[in-house]
């Protein structure tokens, strides 16, 4: 117990210190630039404190749980004794599906919960009169960051390069910016922003991480990162398809 009120006391100060700078930039230009006064100033410092054990907390819990989840889980569901594989079939990525399913459910799962999504889909809703519905939004960003997770562990399996998938996902994307609907392009391109945030970031990867130092010759520093870039990719073009879709279905309708 007295390890764990070290390790909190310690990532507190380093929150604290990360936060430090952005205030006083706050201030600067409040108090100098502006030679206003603080509004509100006991609520803003009461919230400020709230900030900083909030970051600190949710960081000790990404070290503590969700880190240690996501490569616990890598390491379980790649054991030759659960897949029920040789040590010649270890080396077939057909072996693997367990792992696939999960990282494609774990990307659905943990992008519904994305605070940063679930904000812009409100606010999408908000500035678009209705028309853009949040849980349409939500789903088809958590659809396509299920498909991204799914082939990103098949690529960490099958140990193809990265750029490959990458250079392949974004033609996709330029070509479906061409003839997809113009006020929905610049949505679907936050939307991949804002899926690799605070809930999904610590679990992918740790997904990543520890998948690769589960598969037989793989290198977690090279096969190991990657799985957020897909998670960015993804949505992106799910978004613009749909956009693509429903714009089909009015012209046909």
């Amino acid at each position: 117990m007295i390890d764990y009120f070290t390790d909190f006391a310690l990532i507190l100060f380093y929150t604290l210190r990360d936060v430090l700078p952005i205030l006083v930039l706050i201030i600067f230009f409040q108090v100098v630039v502006l030679k206003q006064r603080i509004p509100h100033l006991k609520k803003m410092i009461l919230a400020g404190v709230y900030v900083v054990l909030g970051l600190a907390l949710f960081l000790m819990g990404l070290e503590k749980a969700l880190f240690p989840v996501g490569k616990i889980m890598a390491t379980q569901l790649t054991d030759p004794s659960f897949i029920g594989a040789t040590e010649a079939e270890l080396l077939n990525w057909k072996s693997y599906y367990w792992i696939y399913i999960f990282a494609a459910l774990i990307g659905f799962s943990t992008t519904i919960a994305e605070p940063s999504l679930i904000a812009v889909a409100i606010k999408a809703d908000e500035v678009s009169g209705g028309t853009i519905n949040p849980w349409g939004l939500r789903i088809t960003v958590a659809i396509g960051v299920a498909f991204a997770l799914a082939l990103g562990t098949f690529r960490i399996v099958t140990g193809t390069p990265l750029y490959i998938y990458i250079m392949v996902g974004y033609v996709i994307v330029i070509i479906q910016t061409y003839f997809a609907p113009k006020e929905l392009i610049a949505l679907a391109y936050d939307s991949g922003g804002v899926t690799t945030s605070t809930v999904t970031v610590p679990i992918v990867a740790a997904l990543g991480l520890g998948l690769s130092s589960a598969i037989p010759g793989r290198n977690p520093a090279i096969d190991g990162f990657g799985l957020i870039a897909f998670a960015s990719l993804f949505p992106i073009i799910a978004v613009l398809g749909y956009a693509q879709i429903m714009s089909l279905k009015k012209t046909i309708y």
